[in-house]
């Protein structure tokens, strides 16, 4: 079973690519399911103030859903789509959030969090955040972060859970303690988590997670998927094929898949 659950395409701004375009790459490549995963549209910042190129207008939300399920019945029987959405964790906005993933018929809503306050520590135009930070204290400040998301409920999964590293900023000392406390809140609150093959062509030069957090969720028992995080139709299912063969060095032979917010297993 090949699959890809973490997609982005031209309405988020900072992606290329229709919708459609993904679907026919997918089906080009061999894909059996394909989730579609735009980011949710900023809802703590002004669009208007922030910088550009952020996330898909609201506005545009709707025409997105009403895509995605045209495109679903359109290759029936081609390739298996499954519609979601990548949901910002911002702690203060849980109501706001929820109101946007209870609104659509959503198979599966990615938890990720890429803000700390205003600062958005995925953007390689923010880097200049990190300037004169604690870098130990930033660390606490997302790890606190991914467990109110994994206690939220909110989503089906955790997306790059430590994609904190993405841009080669580490502490001094040691994190494995705030990643160990991530990982078990969501197992605590029954989440599940994603391999995401994306960081292989980051700074940080590995996926996210890292392989110990890995093998430490296959300890906890906490159920993996894989996305590629492509915003290009042609990275499509990228560095994939590298992330099955961790998982089966690491001993994890199933897959977590969504469906109308359920979660199923399959084997790799």
């Amino acid at each position: 079973m090949r699959i890809d659950y973490h997609t982005h395409h031209e309405r988020c701004g900072h992606a290329v690519g229709t919708l459609e375009e993904y679907v026919r790459k997918g089906i080009e490549i061999g894909l059996d399911q394909l989730g579609l995963s735009d980011h949710m549209p900023l809802i703590h910042v002004d669009p208007a103030t922030y910088l550009p190129e952020m996330a898909m207008p609201m506005d545009e939300l709707p025409r997105y859903v009403e895509e995605c399920f045209e495109l679903k019945s359109k290759y029936k029987g081609q390739i298996d789509l499954r519609i979601g959405l990548e949901g910002d964790y911002i702690e203060g906005w849980e109501e706001q959030i929820e109101a946007i993933t209870t609104a659509y018929p959503w198979d599966y809503v990615i938890g990720s969090v890429h803000f700390l306050g205003t600062w958005d520590i995925t953007d390689f135009r923010q880097t200049q955040g990190w300037e004169g930070r604690d870098r130990l204290a930033v660390y606490e400040q997302y790890y606190d972060a991914i467990g109110k998301a994994a206690a939220s409920r909110l989503y089906d999964y955790i997306g790059h859970i430590d994609v904190i590293k993405r841009f080669g900023y580490q502490p001094d000392s040691s994190v494995t303690h705030l990643e160990d406390a991530a990982l078990e809140a969501v197992k605590r609150y029954d989440g599940a988590l994603e391999l995401n093959a994306s960081g292989l062509r980051t700074p940080a030069q590995e996926m996210f997670p890292s392989r110990r957090m890995l093998e430490r969720a296959r300890d906890l028992g906490i159920p993996i998927t894989l996305g590629s995080d492509a915003h290009q139709p042609e990275r499509l299912g990228q560095y994939l094929d590298d992330a099955r063969a961790l998982l089966k060095e690491c001993g994890i032979t199933q897959l977590a898949t969504f469906d109308g917010r359920k979660r199923h297993m399959i084997q790799i």
